[in-house]
Formats: structure tokens, C-alpha cells, sequence
């Protein structure tokens, strides 16, 4: 009976969340292998990338950063997110032969359950009310800019960041290995998800320390101080084979961000009131609504400012580190902007590659968050007879301040199935056409895609970075299939030639006739593709 009791929050706060973020997305649930946002490039990127996980764990997973793109630069996963936690848990869909558009729909929709409801269970336990945790867990996940950016799997799987936090706090009260092996695990699980979120969450952890003196000063230095070098060299050992590629990459490529363009994509103080809800939007937010949307909502600002006003965020060692790691994001939302920005950077070298300073708005949400599941619990202790109507209002308030359902998906019809004969192919090497410059690098997401049924080296790509080898070989195809093209593709090594027939001009297709070496080998008139093999 105990078992069930202590059970029954957490079943229910996960049935919840579901409901909510099926609500929150729909009507992605009707269709989840057809509906999509591939209407961005990104997205399509990052089905990519999903699936190229689940594709070399199965096969070859100590060269998993070695992509098929750009041929034949090695390292070329690390050119972006690897998503490799992400990629675990869609790889067995993968494998029963789920498309990538099925996949990444369903991780979204379990990224914002998941992070929602760890969010609840631990503000349920450091606040002593479910409730708070219900709202705390709603704020969370179903906020401004988780709800405008599903483009951007990387921002839905937040939840191992509440957990983190919780195992930081055991430590600093309770100094003991195991906490700091846990905070090691949540925190190195949270940085498999997204780059961004590896050096937030570890600047978050650090300002959550920083407020708390009295847990790690006097006699207890010693033993915390040892503790935390304990998790952190652990976390580092763990992370180290995902971060070396990067490394080698950064200093192969040169790939870094200069200040200027970190300042392109840093917030603004407009960015705070902006928000996607249509509530919101349609009354006043659409004026402000640029880039980013960092807007926390009404309802949570509303309870936060009562945890602070009351001093529960003061006194509370919980809420402090949420104050403590929510001024540090805020300031450091705003990139060079915040004077101390570079600096950080360069105490921080991994943040060389990062160019989103937007982005550390998603800690300052998270932050509020924390503070508003305080401020309820203050709320709710004082009237305990009307907390559960209360909630019930609260909870839906927040979420109809958020809702930007229902989403105008695009209807993917799925990829041809000539791509499937390319598989059969020995030793292919594979180029698409058109084959844009860097400017429009974005377009190659079409021949990524395709290349999840075969996966040969693909000339082409698309990433946060774009090698200067693309460069060179955009210039010298421009002409295609004129010129001196085909033979710069012959000595690339190129077998295959995939032709997107609606993205090239008439006149070019009109030649590909024209030229022997290229034989057509597989057609789909009807989904506009053609493929020639280049003798």
C-alpha cells in the first residue's frame, strides 16, 4: 500500500504532462509520422542527425563523428550538436524502421513530458506541495521559447537539469560520494543533449554553489571542496570522447564564433516580453516578437515575486540557488552586451563555439520557474482549504499563457523510394544537385535526408560550421553539368548523382541528356527525383 501511495504522484504527474504536451503540440499526435515542421532547415538537420546516431551505434560506433557529409572531411558530426542522448533513446525506433520525421516528432513530444516532469517531482519534494510541483513542472517545460523553437530538439530535453540541482543540493547538505557520483551522472546526461546546455548547466551549478557559503565553508570545505573535484573529474571523464572531436575540429577548421557574431544572437530586452502564446501575441506581444521569445508569463511571474517578497527565495537554500543561477543566465543572455561576457568566455573556452547568448534565456525561465513553485507553496499554505481550486486555476492559466496550438505543421509525404536502391551500391560516393554556395547551404538538407536510406558520403551538407572545402567544390559545380564539372566529380570520387528536378533550372536539366558519362539509373517523376550513375 506504501509502494502504490509513494507511486501514485509520480504516475499521475507523468499522465499529466503527457496530456499537456500532447495539447501544447497538437495537432502533431493525429499524424506524428506525417506532420512536421521540415518547412525549416534545421529540423530536417536534426532528423539527420537523429538518425545517423541510431545508424552508426548499430554499426560503427567508436567512428559516430565521422558523418557522411562534406566528404571527405573526418569529424564532421562535431561541425554540430550530436544529440547523442537524444539519438539513444530514438534509436530503437530507428531500428524497427520509424522514419526520422516519426522519430523527432515523438522525441519532442517526450522531451517536454520529461522535462516537465522531473521539474515536478522535485519541486514536490523540496516544496512539500504537488501542486507546486505541478506548476513548477508546466513553467518549465511548456514556456516562450521551448514552445517556439521545435525546430530545435536540443531545447524540449531539459530534463535532467532539475535533477542535477537536486543531486547538488544532497551533496552540499549531506556530503557523500554517492550524491556526488549522481550529480556527475544528471549533469553529464544533460550535456550529451546539446552543447549549449553542457556549458549552461556547469556556469548554473557553479552560480548554484556560489550562493550557498555556509554548505561548503568552514569545517565542511574540506570534505564538499573534494566531493564536488570528485563529480566534476568523473563528469569530465565521461564527456571526454564527445568533446575531442570538437576540439580537433575547432583546431583543424578554425571554427570559432567572433565576438560580433555572438552579438547578433544575443538577447534584448524586448526578447523578455516576447512570447509565441497566442494569448499574448495576439494582444500585445506581436510588436516585440522578433528572434527569441523569453517572455516567463504572468502566472509565473506573478508567484515568483511572492517567493521573493515573502524572503522564501533568500531563506530557502533551493530557491537561492534558482536566484543565484537565474541573474548569472539573464546576464549573460545579452552576450557581449554584459561586460563580464568575454571574460567568462575566455575562462570558459568551450563557449568559443557557441554564438546562441540568447539562449542562457532558457536558465533564467528555468529559474522562474523554481521561484514560482516556491511562491505557490507560500500561497497555497495560507489558504489550504481552496489550494487545490487554486491549482487547478493556476495550472491553467499558465498553460493557456503558453499555448501556441494548434501548430501549422507541413505534411511530409515521406522520402522516395528510389533512394532505397542507392544502399545496394558498392563504395558509393554520392553528390546532389543543386549543389547551393554557403549562403544557401541550407537547401542540402533535402540530399541529407535522403542519405538516411542509404548512407553513403554525401560532397554535400549542412551544419552550424561549413568547411572551407564546400567552398571550393560550390564554385567548381556552379555550372553543372557544363564545363569541366564532371570531371571535377570524377576525381572527387564521385559513383552517384542524385538530381532534385524541381530545385534545378530547365535549361540544366535539359542538358544532363546531353552528357554520356551520366546514366540515368533510377527515376521518381512524380516526387521529382533522378539518378544517374557517372561512368
Amino acid at each position: 500500500m506504501r509502494a502504490r501511495t509513494r507511486l501514485a504522484f509520480p504516475i499521475a504527474s507523468l499522465a499529466f504532462f503527457v496530456v499537456l504536451a500532447l495539447a501544447h503540440t497538437w495537432p502533431l499526435a493525429t499524424a506524428p509520422g506525417r506532420w512536421s515542421r521540415n518547412d525549416t532547415a534545421d529540423t530536417v538537420h536534426h532528423e539527420w542527425i537523429l538518425a545517423w546516431d541510431a545508424h552508426q551505434l548499430a554499426h560503427d560506433p567508436l567512428r559516430l563523428f565521422d558523418a557522411n557529409i562534406f566528404y571527405p572531411e573526418p569529424d564532421t558530426l562535431a561541425y554540430s550538436d550530436h544529440l547523442i542522448v537524444q539519438g539513444m533513446m530514438g534509436a530503437p525506433l530507428f531500428w524497427l524502421g520509424a522514419s526520422p520525421v516519426l522519430v523527432y516528432n515523438l522525441l519532442l513530444i517526450a522531451g517536454l513530458t520529461l522535462t516537465a516532469w522531473t521539474t515536478s517531482l522535485v519541486m514536490a519534494h523540496w516544496t512539500g506541495s504537488r501542486l507546486a510541483g505541478l506548476l513548477s513542472g508546466s513553467l518549465m517545460a511548456f514556456n516562450a521559447m521551448t514552445l517556439t523553437r521545435f525546430a530545435e530538439i536540443q531545447d524540449q530535453h531539459f530534463e535532467f537539469f532539475p535533477l542535477a540541482l537536486w543531486s547538488l543540493d544532497l551533496l552540499l547538505t549531506t556530503p557523500r560520494v554517492r550524491y556526488a557520483l549522481q550529480l556527475a551522472g544528471w549533469f553529464v546526461l544533460q550535456a550529451l543533449t546539446c552543447g549549449y546546455l553542457l556549458v549552461f548547466t556547469a556556469l548554473s551549478l557553479v552560480a548554484a554553489v556560489a550562493v550557498r557559503p555556509k554548505d561548503w565553508m568552514d569545517g565542511k570545505f574540506r570534505r564538499v571542496a573534494s566531493l564536488l573535484a570528485l563529480s566534476a573529474s568523473v563528469a569530465a571523464l565521461l564527456l571526454v570522447p564527445f568533446l575531442l572531436p570538437y576540439l580537433r575540429v575547432s583546431r583543424q577548421q578554425g571554427f570559432t564564433r567572433p565576438m560580433a557574431e555572438v552579438a547578433l544572437y544575443s538577447a534584448r530586452l524586448a526578447d523578455y516580453v516576447s512570447t509565441g502564446g497566442r494569448l499574448h501575441y495576439s494582444l500585445w506581444s506581436a510588436r516585440f516578437f522578433d528572434r527569441e521569445a523569453l517572455f516567463p508569463g504572468l502566472v509565473a511571474s506573478a508567484f515568483a515575486v511572492v517567493a521573493i517578497a515573502n524572503g522564501v527565495a533568500w531563506r530557502d537554500r533551493r530557491a537561492r540557488m534558482a536566484i543565484g543561477f537565474g541573474v548569472v543566465a539573464f546576464a549573460l543572455s545579452f552576450g557581449p552586451a554584459f561586460p563580464l561576457y568575454e571574460l567568462i568566455a575566455r575562462l570558459f573556452p568551450i563557449m568559443a563555439g557557441l554564438r546562441g547568448a540568447s539562449r542562457f534565456g532558457q536558465f533564467f525561465l528555468a529559474a522562474v520557474a523554481i521561484l514560482a513553485g516556491f511562491g505557490f507553496a507560500i500561497v497555497a499554505a495560507r489558504f489550504p482549504r481552496r489550494a487545490v481550486a487554486l491549482g487547478a486555476i493556476v495550472l491553467l492559466g499558465a498553460n493557456l499563457e503558453a499555448l501556441r496550438a494548434p501548430i501549422n505543421y507541413r505534411a511530409f509525404e515521406g522520402l522516395s523510394p528510389v533512394f532505397d536502391s542507392v544502399a545496394d551500391a558498392d563504395r558509393a560516393l554520392v553528390a546532389c544537385f543543386p549543389l547551393p554556395p554557403r549562403r544557401e547551404a541550407f537547401h542540402n538538407v533535402d540530399c541529407m535526408l535522403a542519405s538516411t536510406r542509404f548512407w553513403h558520403p554525401l560532397v554535400n551538407g549542412y551544419s552550424s560550421f561549413i568547411p572551407e572545402r564546400y567552398d571550393r567544390e560550390a564554385a567548381a559545380l556552379d555550372a553543372f553539368p557544363e564545363g569541366t564539372t564532371l570531371q571535377y566529380l570524377r576525381e572527387l570520387g564521385v559513383t552517384h548523382v542524385i538530381v532534385f528536378t524541381n530545385q534545378l533550372s530547365a535549361p540544366r536539366l535539359a542538358h544532363l541528356t546531353e552528357h554520356p558519362e551520366l546514366s540515368l539509373w533510377k527515376e521518381d517523376r512524380d516526387r521529382g527525383v533522378r539518378i544517374y550513375r557517372l561512368k
